[in-house]
C-alpha cells in the first residue's frame, strides 16, 4: 500500500472520527434541550392543573349537597379546553363537562368520561387521552367530602415541544453540515505536510541501496520540518535518518573502495615473491647452468621471508581490526625507544641517529612491550627507507599532561601534500622521489598502518606534521599510573 491511500485512509478515519462525535455532542446537547423545556412547561401545565382544581373544589364546596353538579364551570375565567369532573369515591366519574371556546360546557360520552375513571383523589398528576379530545394532563382532590377532577389540554405543549425538537433537529444537522466541511479543510491542510513526509519516505524507500551509486536522496522540505507540530518532528526525523543512510552509504562506498584497493594491493605483492620463488625453483629443476643453486636458493628464501613477512603484518592488522586484546604488562618507553635507535643505527649506518629523553620520572605505559617496539622501529625504518644517507634522525620521550609521547622527527625531503591525508591506510606508498635511490625494493606500504593500529589499540593518538626539511610523528600513549609525578615533564635532552 503506498503513502497517499494510507494518507488518505487516515482522513477518512479522522474524518469519521471527527463526525461521530460532533453527531454524539450535538445529539446529546438537544435531547438535553428538550428535556428540560419539556420539564419546564410540563411544570407550569402543572401549576395551571393545580390552580384549576383547586378552583373548581372552591366552587364545589358552595353546593355540597350535589354530587353531580358542575355549576361553577358557568363561572368565567375558565380556560377553554378546560374540563371538570365529579367522581365518586370509588373513583368512578359520575359527571364530566369540557369548557368550549365561547360557548357552554359541553358533557362529555360515557366513552370519554371512561378514560376518566381509576383516578385517585390524592392530587398527584396523570397523563390520560381522553377519545375525541386529545391528551390531558389531570388531577383529582377531595376536601371535606368535595371530589373534583380538573384537566388542561397538552396539545400546546406537545406542539411546542415538536417545534423544539424540529428545530434542533435542523440546527443540529446545519451545524454538523459546516463543521464537517470545517474539520475536512482542517484535517487535510494539517496531513497535508504529513502526505509529503510520506511521499519523501516512498521516493527514499524506492532507491537501489542495495546496489550501485545512489545519488543524493531526497529531503523533507524546510517549511515541513518544524518542530512545534508533529508532523514537523516527524520530517526532520526522516531528515536526519536519510543523514544517517547517506553517511552510511558513503562509508559503505569508501569501504568496499578500500578493501578493492586493499585485495588489489595484497595479491601484487604476494605475487612479486611468489613469482621469483616459482621462477628460480623452475630453473633449479632444470638444471640450468646459467645460475648457481646456492644463488637460487638464497633468492628463494630472501622471497620466501618477504612474503612471509607481508602474510605476518596482514594477519596483525586482521587481529587489531577485530580487537583481540594485546599483552598489558608496564613497559618502559624511554628504554624502548632507545633500544630501537640503536637497531636502527646498526641497520642504517648512514643517517644520524640520535635519541632525545625529557623526563625526570620513567615513562611507563601498559601495553604489548613486542608491539610497541614494533611501533617505534616501524616509524625508524620509515625514515630511513624515505631519506637519503647523511639524514638526521631524533627520536624523543617525554611527558606530556597524562601522556608519554613519542617522537621521530627528520630533516629529509618530506612527505608530499597530496599523500598526508592517506599516510596510515594500507598500502600506501611514498612518491618514488622520496624513496631512497639504493633501495633494491620498496616496503609493502603496511608499516604506518601497523604503527596506527597498534597505537590505537593501546589507547593512544598518532599524527603526522611534514613540510621540506622537516617531517615529524607524533604518538601519544597514556601512562600507567597518572600521577602528579609522571604527569611532570622536565629534565635536559640526551643525544647518542
Amino acid at each position: 500500500m503506498t503513502a497517499r491511500p494510507r494518507l488518505r485512509s487516515l482522513r477518512t478515519r479522522l474524518l469519521v472520527f471527527v463526525g461521530v462525535t460532533l453527531v454524539v455532542v450535538c445529539a446529546a446537547m438537544a435531547l438535553t434541550t428538550v428535556f428540560v423545556q419539556r420539564s419546564y412547561l410540563l411544570g407550569n401545565l402543572d401549576d395551571r392543573v393545580q390552580n384549576a382544581v383547586q378552583r373548581s373544589l372552591g366552587g364545589a364546596r358552595l353546593h355540597p349537597e350535589s354530587e353531580n353538579g358542575l355549576d361553577f364551570l358557568m363561572e368565567s375565567g375558565h380556560p377553554a379546553g378546560m374540563l371538570a369532573a365529579r367522581p365518586d369515591a370509588d373513583g368512578g366519574v359520575l359527571v364530566a363537562e369540557v369548557v368550549g371556546q365561547d360557548a357552554a360546557p359541553r358533557a362529555l360520552s360515557d366513552t370519554q368520561r371512561a378514560a376518566l375513571d381509576g383516578i385517585a383523589t390524592d392530587g398527584s398528576m396523570h397523563t390520560v387521552t381522553v377519545p375525541g379530545l386529545g391528551t390531558y394532563r389531570v388531577t383529582a382532590v377531595e376536601s371535606d367530602g368535595v371530589r373534583v377532577l380538573a384537566g388542561l389540554p397538552m396539545d400546546d405543549v406537545q406542539r411546542m415541544i415538536s417545534g423544539m425538537v424540529v428545530v434542533e433537529v435542523v440546527v443540529a444537522v446545519g451545524g454538523l453540515a459546516v463543521s464537517g466541511a470545517l474539520c475536512a479543510v482542517v484535517i487535510r491542510r494539517q496531513l497535508r505536510p504529513l502526505g509529503r513526509v510520506a511521499a519523501t519516505a516512498v521516493e527514499v524507500s524506492r532507491a537501489p541501496l542495495d546496489r550501485g551509486e545512489v545519488a543524493a536522496l531526497t529531503r523533507v522540505p524546510a517549511g515541513d520540518t518544524d518542530p512545534r507540530s508533529e508532523a514537523g518532528q516527524v520530517g526532520a526525523a526522516l531528515n536526519r535518518m536519510i543523514d544517517h543512510v547517506e553517511s552510511s552509504l558513503s562509508e559503505r562506498r569508501r569501504t568496499e573502495e578500500r578493501m578493492r584497493r586493499f585485495l588489489a594491493d595484497a595479491s601484487h605483492e604476494l605475487r612479486t615473491p611468489l613469482a621469483s620463488i616459482a621462477g628460480y625453483a623452475e630453473l633449479m629443476n632444470r638444471g640450468t647452468d646459467r645460475i648457481e643453486p646456492v644463488l637460487a636458493w638464497r633468492r628463494v628464501s630472501a622471497e620466501s621471508a618477504r612474503m612471509t613477512g607481508l602474510v605476518e603484518d596482514l594477519l596483525l592488522l586482521a587481529r587489531l581490526d577485530e580487537g583481540r586484546p594485546l599483552a598489558s604488562a608496564e613497559v618502559d618507553l624511554a628504554a624502548l625507544v632507545a633500544e630501537a635507535v640503536w637497531d636502527a643505527r646498526a641497520a642504517g649506518g648512514g643517517h644520524d641517529w640520535q635519541l632525545e629523553l625529557s623526563l625526570d620520572a620513567p615513562a611507563l605505559v601498559l601495553g604489548d612491550e613486542a608491539r610497541l617496539h614494533q611501533v617505534v622501529a616501524n616509524l625508524l625504518t620509515n625514515a630511513r627507507m624515505h631519506t637519503p644517507p647523511g639524514t638526521r634522525v631524533v627520536a624523543s620521550v617525554e611527558s606530556l599532561g597524562g601522556d608519554c609521547v613519542i617522537r621521530v622527527r627528520d630533516n629529509g625531503p618530506g612527505i608530499p601534500p597530496a599523500l598526508l591525508p592517506t599516510v596510515f591506510e594500507r598500502f600506501t606508498r611514498a612518491d618514488t622521489s622520496r624513496s631512497r635511490a639504493d633501495a633494491k625494493s620498496g616496503g609493502s606500504g603496511l608499516g604506518l598502518a601497523i604503527v596506527a593500529a597498534i597505537t590505537g589499540a593501546h589507547r593512544g593518538r598518532i599524527r603526522v606534521d611534514s613540510v621540506p626539511g622537516h617531517t615529524e610523528f607524533t604518538i601519544e600513549l597514556p601512562v600507567a599510573d597518572a600521577t602528579a609525578e609522571t604527569r611532570t615533564a622536565c629534565g635536559r635532552p640526551a643525544s647518542v
